[in-house]
């Protein structure tokens, strides 16, 4: 794939290939699915796709992040945990990683997705704490904010401190 800009697509016109269901996987049905890959992110982690799947129920296993757009058609999902609930066109769904769903596809479903691999704890760990610094500095910030010279005026020092404190 490449790195341009901006990269658009018409999801209703791209091509599908097969893709099919790991058969231990499926419940019900003898469900037929297809997927193409149309875009990835610079650098590696995100993908987006589309994918369709004929009548059928199955289990399906997200070993990253995947967000879903319905399409086109109906599927009924549930987790671990989590109630029943249908998606329609228009609906949008967020499945984590590490995560089982069953997937109910009464006819057909098409879905637009943004699949993120996770990445490995020595990478998320320090974003996790960057980002808690820099909440943690923006609540000082709003409540000491106005003893700092320059800050009154809108010369935010977010970034600078946080800077400090990670390094």
């Amino acid at each position: 794939m490449s790195n341009t800009a901006i990269k658009a697509a018409s999801l209703d016109e791209i091509e599908l290939d097969p893709a099919p269901i790991r058969p231990e996987w499926i419940l019900d049905g003898a469900p037929v699915a297809r997927c193409r890959q149309w875009s990835d992110s610079s650098d590696g982690t995100t993908s987006a796709m589309v994918w369709d799947c004929t009548a059928g129920r199955f289990r399906w296993y997200f070993g990253g992040d995947e967000i879903v757009h319905i399409i086109e058609g109906e599927v009924i999902v549930s987790g671990d945990g989590a109630p029943e609930r249908t998606l329609r066109p228009g609906d949008a769904a967020l499945f984590r990683a590490g995560t089982w769903a069953t997937w109910h596809v009464p006819r057909y479903v098409r879905k637009h997705a943004i699949c993120r691999d996770s990445l490995p704890a020595a990478i998320t760990l320090p974003l996790k704490v960057t980002k808690k610094a820099a909440r943690f500095a923006n609540r000082l910030l709003d409540r000491f904010g106005h003893r700092i010279p320059g800050y009154a005026s809108g010369e935010h020092l977010t970034f600078a401190l946080v800077g400090a404190i990670v390094l």
